[in-house]
């Protein structure tokens, strides 16, 4: 379902300030349910609603993944990637801290604390994703292009 009416979440502020087209879709968020639920809600294929993940290397500082829905993160490959030793998925407190989002609702944008951005290669190819608006249930259609234009991620490719 388009939203017309929606909250306003900081995610929603730095799209509207940076003057990027996008697109709120609102769905029924269940716990746990990821973006299969999503995709399915929104009738679009889960490849396109990507996910932001937050992770942590040996030294605990906090980095952001975006990443297709219907892939995982090889956090070796990561690590690689990143030239360090490990790194780990955060705990969702520790999440919330470095974003200022509950997971199941963190958005790249508008983070508390501004992260560095991790893109998987191959979201730039899509036509157009869904990405967390700042909200649980709550979805940005907007063009990878934009993406880039607001956050400068780094391209890698650690997609499983």
């Amino acid at each position: 379902m388009i939203e017309t009416n929606f909250p306003m979440t900081q995610a929603i502020r730095v799209l509207k300030d940076h003057g990027v087209p996008f697109t709120i879709h609102a769905y029924k968020y269940e716990e746990h349910g990821g973006t299969p639920i999503a995709a399915r809600a929104l009738g679009v294929d889960e490849h396109l609603v990507v996910k932001t993940l937050v992770f942590e290397t040996e030294t605990h500082e906090p980095l952001v993944v975006v990443m297709h829905g219907d892939k995982d993160v090889s956090t070796k490959n990561l690590a690689r990637t990143l030239g360090v030793k490990a790194v780990h998925p955060c705990s969702p407190e520790a999440a919330s801290k470095h974003t200022g989002y509950i997971v199941g609702g963190i958005s790249p944008f508008g983070t508390r604390k501004r992260l560095k951005v991790f893109l998987e290669r191959s979201v730039t190819d899509m036509p157009k994703i869904y990405i967390n608006a700042g909200k649980r249930g709550l979805l940005a259609e907007i063009a990878p292009a934009d993406l880039m234009k607001i956050l400068s991620p780094a391209l890698i490719e650690v997609g499983i």
